[in-house]
């Protein structure tokens, strides 16, 4: 953190995020809202072809980007991706790595990433999970700006996700009915199952009816809340 303001006099900036796809990967849309106690901001937006964990990343990106000061910021979001690898530390060792998980791998959505990692060394920001579709007015306003936004005509293209290589970890996902990469069958989809004690399962995977070959989707990766023990 840089920002070396007392935190006391910076302006205190509540924000709520969601994102989504129609399918995942597919046409994406991004929703924001900023709550000031003099003001209320929304923002809203998306891409003709992205995924949902990118639209996740991107609205708290467009968030505070509606900042035009160093703010004391508290991000509110339903993305266990996103809240956790801010607040456990994901993004701080892959950017301590040179912007790498191994020294062969780059994360997946590293530029979203990089940019919403830059805008945190601006403000104070604690990021906050809060369960999507539970009854917040503001994480419920959030989903329908991003679900109204995905389905508008001539989207623009994200090209983080479209014209990236495979090893920048930006190449889009395999596809149902593209060729197995082992016997060029056409695969298809089979929805995922949530095993106790993990906390994520993938919401769904593809599969090769022919050689029997599973293809895990990191876009269709899933994090569950795990209960808190009472002792």
């Amino acid at each position: 953190m840089t920002v070396d303001q007392n935190s006391d006099l910076l302006p205190h900036i509540e924000i709520y995020t969601d994102g989504g796809c129609e399918p995942n990967p597919g046409p994406g849309g991004y929703g924001t809202v900023l709550l000031h106690p003099k003001k209320r901001a929304e923002a809203s937006g998306g891409f003709r072809l992205t995924t949902n964990n990118r639209m996740e990343i991107y609205a708290a990106i467009k968030g505070l980007e509606l900042l035009n000061r160093p703010c004391k910021v508290t991000v509110h979001s339903d993305s266990q991706y996103l809240v956790k690898a801010m607040t456990e530390g994901w993004v701080a060792r892959w950017k301590k790595k040179g912007w790498r998980r191994t020294n062969k791998e780059r994360p997946e959505n590293v530029d979203f990433w990089q940019k919403l990692e830059e805008l945190c060394q601006r403000h104070q920001v604690e990021f906050r999970w809060l369960k999507g579709h539970a009854g917040n007015i503001e994480n419920e306003r959030c989903d329908q700006l991003s679900m109204t936004a995905l389905r508008q005509p001539n989207l623009p293209a994200d090209d983080g996700y479209e014209n990236k290589s495979e090893s920048d970890g930006g190449r889009p996902a395999m596809q149902e009915g593209e060729s197995c990469r082992k016997c060029s069958t056409p695969v298809i989809k089979r929805q995922g199952r949530r095993k106790p004690g993990h906390d994520y399962y993938y919401e769904y995977h593809l599969f090769c009816p022919n050689c029997q070959t599973h293809y895990h989707i990191e876009e269709a990766k899933r994090f569950v809340e795990q209960p808190q023990s009472l002792f």
